[in-house]
């Protein structure tokens, strides 16, 4: 993995979100749900497609912060624009968890 310089991980807007609402979303290739993600005042309440029905119940979803990418283009997903990017952490054998403050911070904070 080659490295990169600093202003290049300065462009990465990465905010801290609420999951407001989350869907089926049967037409994604993956196991997926559509979540409605509400960032605060200034990036607004924003959709993503995340492939993780396999691993967290609706319940566990709604209501949980969680980390995005939020300044990457919007991305077509099957029948639904995806306009950011909920962050992971994938184990070796594919397996994946969300990234989450471990405490109550305030909805849009930056993470650097």
């Amino acid at each position: 993995m080659g490295q990169i310089q600093w202003p290049d991980f300065e462009k990465v807007d990465m905010r801290v979100g609420r999951v407001l609402e989350v869907e089926n979303f049967p037409e994604a290739r993956n196991p997926s749900y559509l979540l409605r993600i509400d960032f605060g005042p200034e990036v607004g309440v924003k959709r993503s497609a995340a492939a993780i029905r396999d691993l967290y119940t609706k319940e566990e979803i709604s209501d949980r912060l969680v980390v995005a990418v939020v300044n990457f283009p919007p991305k077509q997903i099957a029948t639904h624009i995806s306009e950011v990017l909920v962050l992971a952490g994938v184990n070796p054998d594919g397996s994946m968890r969300l990234l989450q403050p471990d405490a109550e911070v305030q909805l849009g904070a930056r993470v650097r």
